[in-house]
């Protein structure tokens, strides 16, 4: 049997072994997906725990941490500075699958990244939520709040150097124009502060698509408002069991269709309800 997991700190109540299990099944592949929980300051010493393994996944505060353990990175984990899989053998190989997760939700979705795209928050995934949209062409504009104006600069600029693309960075108080795509980076929302949201009712339904990075609740107030206005939406669910599916293609060199990623989500979602 293969054997795979998750490492981070702490873990707690992860859906991670659920949704690899159901792929394991989608894929026929017989394997085994467990948790292991690291601290920060035992991650080197325990790594080769991880390194007998057929593939894991690095949750947070490890995705920084793990990179100088590996032999080599594959482009997006170079780019964004993050790895959140990682494939041993003769070399140990770290990924990001975040992006294709994302990539691939919002194609679910029907959803284009392109043209003006505004995004909310500077930190974490919002990095690469931030990244694809430069890599994508869109104008991008990154609003925070008054503290973050800092990492939202840095982060503007590491986009500069990187890739030649310019994103504007705005506090959140003055977001008013209407974008094609506003793309929510932050916990503001997720439970238990589920009666939050990020931007106002007006802003939002002025867009012609939304991305919440959010999934629990699976319906935040700000996928709320976007049904309400009829226009196309996605959550994080989607992207997590992409970002999952994608890993054990890395690993197994197998392949999943939208079908079959579908079938996840619902079993997931029930996961999520009890």
């Amino acid at each position: 049997m293969k054997q795979f997991g998750l490492t981070g700190y702490p873990l707690g109540h992860s859906l991670s072994p659920v949704i690899h299990r159901e792929l394991f099944k989608i894929g026929g592949i017989n394997g085994e997906y467990n948790l292991f929980e690291i601290s920060p300051d035992a991650l080197k010493n325990e790594f080769s725990k991880l390194t007998g393994l057929d593939g894991f996944n690095v949750t947070i505060p490890h995705k920084i941490d793990v990179i100088p353990l590996l032999d080599e990175l594959d482009e997006r984990a170079a780019l964004f500075g993050a790895v959140n899989t990682v494939k041993p053998g003769k070399k140990l190989k770290g990924y990001n699958t975040d992006c294709y997760g994302f990539l691939r939700a919002i194609k679910m979705a029907d959803i284009d990244l392109s043209g003006n795209v505004l995004l909310c928050g500077s930190g974490g995934v919002a990095r690469m939520f931030a990244f694809e949209a430069a890599l994508a062409g869109c104008s991008l504009t990154i609003a925070v709040r008054d503290n973050d104006i800092p990492s939202a600069n840095i982060l503007a600029e590491e986009i500069k150097n990187k890739l030649n693309k310019n994103a504007k960075v705005l506090n959140l108080k003055e977001v008013n124009e209407s974008y094609n795509l506003i793309i929510n980076g932050t916990p503001v929302g997720m439970h238990p502060n589920i009666n939050a949201c990020i931007l106002p009712k007006e802003i939002i339904q002025k867009a012609d698509a939304v991305f919440d990075a959010i999934y629990n609740p699976e319906e935040t107030l700000f996928v709320k408002y976007a049904k309400e206005a009829g226009i196309k939406y996605s959550n994080g669910l989607s992207m997590l069991v992409w970002q999952a599916a994608v890993a054990e293609e890395i690993w197994n060199d197998i392949k999943f269709t939208e079908k079959d990623i579908q079938k996840v989500i619902e079993i997931t979602k029930k996961e999520l309800e009890k």
